[in-house]
């Protein structure tokens, strides 16, 4: 399903069909622009939209001869138009056509990726209120730390895919900007009123200034963008692929029915679908420096950024479209396991509760290091000996001269060091 979204949806954005037919939409709007003020026949600009297409297979036959894609493209367009396709073209350099057209195509992409961030938000925000109250360890240094819930972990998850969603909304700001301006940016041979123009009627504005091309640190915002949005998908898969490791086994990708997980061992369950995301982060990340180092051409223009582009375009707005739409599908059908969340939680014996008492004591009036020491006793007889920390602490008559009997029970109450997950709740998804 998500191979034949990503096919149908994205990809068809990138086919030679789709360049070429946005492509002529650009030279289109120049001849209307030009009728519009005066500048071509009326009629021509008519007999243009009327009658211009293209054939793919005869731009590729003239491009094999001309060894330019531009010129091709011009020249099969003319051949189809007649004498009026003198007037195409008109005082316009290739950049004008090649780079006003990418601003439309990458916003049908962003509308796309978009709509892909609306879905996984969603899919976050259903799951994590299912599980707001479903209480695991949390871990720092992959050490047990403190009590979490998983509701809690997909929250984080859901505020950062929100952040990804306003920065894409940025980033396809940034990139929505056409140029008409001729060959070095300073509209020799035709007005900035074309220019404006034809970018109002493609939704785009009129670059401030350009020189022959739209400046290159705006592609550079929109792919670290999507490098951006890949490495949330990254981090999100890393930590399942975690809590589906066998000794911690807490969550796991669900694994369907004549699934297999390894060609050598029947038993296995890999967490494929993860891995397969952390290894695609790896390419839009290296796409994004590509783009980066597209910034800095020559004077007003290389060509040096044009081969990249032909790249890191559609494969990265193809890759964080399927990533987005695999890690929804993990999302939904993740396999969650509050039994052995509640039996990882107890395996250190009490000590996730160690700073509980330590804070205690300091309100009772012990130093900190004193305290600290107090406490960090049993606890580590409690990790060597395997000892209960709890019944430690009860039996420690120093501790016991600040803390009374009930006290150390109430300080060992999840509930208690979880009782502010429904502010947190509230602030992320109300």
């Amino acid at each position: 399903m998500i191979k034949r979204y990503t096919r149908e949806a994205m990809g068809r954005i990138w086919t030679e069909e789709n360049k070429f037919r946005t492509w002529l939409q650009v030279e289109i709007l120049v001849c209307d622009a030009l009728a519009k003020i005066g500048e071509i026949p009326r009629r021509a600009a008519q007999n243009i939209r009327k009658k211009a297409h293209f054939s793919i297979e005869r731009i590729e036959a003239i491009e094999a001869e001309t060894k330019h894609d531009v010129i091709a493209f011009l020249t099969n367009v003319a051949e189809t138009v007649g004498p009026d396709a003198r007037y195409i073209h008109l005082g316009l350099t290739s950049s004008d056509i090649l780079d006003t057209a990418m601003a439309v195509r990458l916003r049908q992409a962003s509308k796309i990726i978009l709509k892909d961030c609306n879905r996984l938000l969603a899919t976050l925000k259903k799951k994590a209120i299912v599980h707001k109250d479903t209480v695991m360890v949390g871990r720092s240094h992959g050490i047990h730390a403190e009590p979490i819930t998983f509701g809690l972990k997909l929250a984080l998850w859901y505020d950062e895919m929100r952040r990804n969603r306003r920065r894409m909304e940025q980033a396809t700001e940034t990139v929505s900007v056409g140029k008409i301006s001729g060959a070095v940016g300073t509209f020799a041979n035709t007005s900035p009123k074309v220019e404006a123009y034809v970018c109002r009627k493609l939704g785009l504005k009129a670059a401030p200034v350009s020189t022959q091309i739209i400046q290159r640190d705006r592609y550079a915002e929109y792919f670290v963008t999507l490098a951006i949005i890949a490495s949330t998908m990254e981090k999100m898969a890393v930590e399942i692929r975690h809590l589906q490791r066998t000794e911690v086994l807490e969550a796991e990708e669900f694994f369907s029915k004549g699934q297999k997980g390894s060609s050598a061992m029947p038993h296995k369950r890999n967490p494929v679908s993860s891995e397969n995301l952390s290894g695609l982060a790896r390419l839009v990340r290296s796409n994004a420096s590509a783009a980066l180092n597209n910034v800095a051409l020559w004077h007003e223009r290389d060509i040096s950024h044009s081969s990249v582009e032909r790249v890191i375009i559609p494969d990265s707005t193809i890759l964080v479209d399927y990533m987005l739409s695999r890690m929804t599908e993990i999302i939904r059908k993740l396999v969650v396991y509050p039994k052995r969340m509640q039996q990882n939680l107890e395996l250190t014996r009490g000590l996730i509760f160690s700073q509980q008492i330590l804070l205690a004591l300091a309100r009772r009036g012990v130093s900190r290091q004193a305290a600290y020491n107090m406490v960090q006793k049993h606890a580590m007889r409690a990790w060597k000996k395997k000892k209960d920390f709890k019944e430690l602490v009860l039996n420690d008559s120093d501790i016991r001269n600040y803390l009374k009997p009930q006290d150390i029970e109430t300080l060992f109450d999840v509930k208690a060091q979880l009782r502010h997950v429904n502010t947190i709740f509230a602030r992320v998804f109300e």
